[in-house]
């Protein structure tokens, strides 16, 4: 029987539709929480940051050619650049969503060029808080990249890297090879090392205190001199304040000669902008700048909050603006009156006054809910990340908040023509300070009930010997506050400013205040002298305005650079000429090298100074400059232990032996036993002094100074 021969039968496959929108941010963490709340039908990637710029190994700039910008793809950035090519042509629409500002618009912008995409197409999407409902929204509205913004930081890149790449040569040649210059570092170098200046040329002026403790009945109170027949008195030295003394009839009472009694109200400070974040957190966490902003960027791109849901806490988080939504006041308002009472809930809240300059492009720095409080979310934060938020959203809570009302009372007390003064205060309504003291001097001074023609009688009298103090060296909130208000730089340049200059040595953090180092000093002088402009606060600022203006569309970025670059390229020159080589003289350390016997010398590196043989390159031997404290290493009890430096230049204690022993500590250990346990006695450090601890239990000595 014959059978029938199968035919093999082929169907015509069907064209792939591409049915999944694309997506493209910066950052991973972004991509994961804006893709749960936009589904499957959306496919959301990372750029990882930019994927062109300029060329490392030369200048990148076509000045002959209207300073055309030669961009390239970033070195690593390959795979990325092929991932995101790969998904573009698979996607059924694209859309850029990096982050609402001008660094934002530029990514945005370089994107687009990567992928060929129409340049007017309305694929731009951005966000100043990454909720639900806020991405959802901006999905409804896309728009066409803004160029005025992308020109903007075009703008300010080619002007750096001008300015960067013409007067580091010059250093290189006439200094060290590897050192930088920059428009806004070299601005803050300089505010840095004329503050130090001012400190050197400071010569202290002696004064006289007289602080005296009065008594009505059991009750003891504090007053000061103030000055003889109602006018103020400086008192200069020892004389003045042993005349002054020789007047009183301490035996005798002293009387109520006015009594003061004032309500003062002390209003809330507005919500962050990026500059009074960093201070804040600077002052009250100890938090360095670069790492207030590491924290606020992952609160802002998303945290998992329980169950798979991911979602930002705050705002944006670089804004140089003070204003909130109407949506976030009116449920800052509801939550107010649902825990604290309508009487702490203010009818206008405070406004903020804009700096000079500022863009007000985005809102304050705020929560993204008022209702996630610091408490709840806790279980889900680092602690890094729990301080930075607590910080934030009570600030942004106390801002919509009634004013602190105090009762003050002032009193002078008076003798023999002879004035003293003393002032208290006591919260009538704490307002506010319910949920944020804006300094921790927020206590109450009290004064007893006194009256007019009251009599007192004075315990003691405490004269002291004061002298005027230098000003202080800037810590990082002071610096960027200065910059700030100068108008030198932006909500994103502080944090990469003050890295770079501690980066390049220029400076270093020495009790959590900046102190220029002799290479910061011969940097400096440099450039103050061949290049005045550039570390010129008022030019810098002006420099500024008019980037401002090219993002307003009010200037072309192009005129703006050619502005700057025409007088700048003939200071060049000149510098090429005029500059001196300088010397960097190794000092001799006063030991000679382990290895090959030659005396080594003081070097100075990326972290600071260390020791170096002398033959080097035929001796590569290098050795960590330490201090020796004299104690016996508590581990093994052969070495002693040393103070050295970590890479991040911090402070911490070795044995002399490492690596033959490994004991470390934060803690300056001591010679001395705790009288417990018999574990070593560490030196503690905090605020305003320290303590000596035992590190293995709860034995503590009184607190020094």
């Amino acid at each position: 029987m014959a059978t029938k021969k199968a035919t093999k039968t082929t169907t015509k496959r069907r064209p792939r539709t591409n049915t999944r929108k694309l997506v493209i941010v910066e950052s991973p963490s972004k991509a994961k929480t804006i893709g749960r709340f936009l589904g499957r039908t959306y496919k959301v990637v990372a750029s990882l940051g930019h994927i062109r710029d300029l060329p490392k190994s030369r200048m990148g700039v076509e000045i002959d050619n209207n300073y055309q910008p030669e961009y390239i793809s970033i070195r690593g950035k390959g795979d990325v650049i092929k991932g995101l090519r790969r998904d573009a042509k698979n996607a059924k629409a694209i859309y850029l969503a990096s982050d609402p500002d001008r660094e934002g618009e530029a990514i945005a912008w370089h994107v687009s060029n990567i992928l060929k995409l129409d340049p007017k197409g309305k694929n731009r999407v951005t966000f100043n808080e990454i909720t639900k409902d806020a991405v959802k929204d901006a999905f409804k509205e896309p728009r066409s990249i803004n160029m005025d913004l992308v020109d903007a930081q075009q703008a300010r890149r080619v002007l750096d890297r001008l300015v960067g790449y013409s007067i580091s040569p010059i250093l290189w040649k006439k200094v060290k090879t590897g050192l930088s210059a920059g428009r806004v570092q070299s601005v803050a170098l300089n505010l840095i090392i004329k503050r130090e200046e001012e400190i050197r040329k400071f010569k202290p002026v002696e004064y006289w205190t007289i602080d005296a403790e009065f008594a009505k009945g059991a009750e003891r109170f504090k007053a000061s001199f103030f000055g003889q027949n109602g006018k103020k008195q400086d008192l200069h030295n020892n004389s003045d304040v042993q005349k002054v003394l020789r007047q009183l009839d301490k035996k005798a009472p002293f009387m109520i000669s006015k009594v003061t009694r004032r309500e003062r109200r002390r209003m809330p400070q507005p919500p962050f902008t990026t500059s009074t974040l960093q201070q804040e957190a600077n002052r009250r966490l100890n938090f360095r700048t670069r790492k207030t902003m590491m924290a606020a960027q992952q609160l802002y791109e998303g945290i998992n909050i329980g169950q798979g849901a991911a979602v930002g806490l705050i705002t944006y988080m670089r804004t140089d603006s003070t204003r909130i939504a109407s949506v976030a006041k009116h449920e800052a308002s509801k939550f107010i009156h649902e825990k604290y009472g309508a009487n702490y809930a203010a009818a206008k809240p405070v406004k903020g006054k804009l700096q000079e300059g500022a863009q007000d492009a985005h809102e304050a720095i705020r929560p993204t809910s008022v209702y996630r409080t610091p408490a709840e979310m806790k279980q889900y934060l680092t602690s890094d990340q729990y301080r930075l938020y607590s910080l934030i959203w009570s600030r942004f809570v106390a801002s919509e908040m009634t004013a602190q009302v105090l009762d003050t009372m002032s009193l002078t007390i008076s003798q023999n023509s002879v004035d003293f003064r003393a002032t208290g205060s006591k919260v009538k309504f704490p307002g506010f300070t319910k949920v944020y003291h804006r300094t921790n001097k927020d206590t109450d001074n009290l004064l007893p009930e006194l009256a007019d023609g009251d009599a007192v009688k004075m315990v003691k009298d405490d004269p002291a010997q004061h002298f005027t103090q230098p000003p202080a060296r800037y810590t990082e909130a002071a610096l960027v506050k200065t910059l700030e208000e100068n108008g030198v730089g932006r909500p994103s340049t502080y944090a990469p400013t003050l890295d770079t200059i501690q980066r390049r040595y220029y400076v270093r953090l020495v009790a959590r205040h900046f102190e220029p180092t002799e290479l910061g000093e011969i940097v400096n002088k440099i450039i103050e002298k061949q290049f005045p402009e550039i570390v010129d606060v008022k030019f810098t600022a002006d420099v500024e305005k008019h980037l401002d203006q090219i993002e307003e569309g009010k200037r072309q970025w192009v005129q703006v650079v050619d502005q700057f670059f025409q007088p700048f390229q003939k200071e060049v020159d000149a510098a090429e000429k005029q500059v001196e080589k300088i010397q960097m003289r190794d000092k001799l350390a006063g030991i000679n090298c382990d290895i090959c016997g030659a005396p080594m010398v003081v070097k100075m590196g990326r972290y600071g100074k260390f020791y170096a043989c002398s033959r080097f390159p035929n001796c590569h031997n290098t050795k960590a400059i330490v201090k020796d404290t004299g104690v016996q290493c508590p581990k093994c009890g052969k070495g002693t232990v040393v103070e050295r430096k970590s890479k991040k230049n911090r402070t911490f204690y070795g044995c002399s032996r490492y690596p033959d022993c490994d004991f470390v500590s934060w803690d300056q250990p001591l010679a001395r036993k705790c009288p417990k346990c018999g574990h070593f006695l560490v030196v503690k450090k905090l605020k305003g002094g320290q303590q000596i601890v035992c590190p293995n239990g709860d034995y503590k000595e009184n607190e020094q100074k």
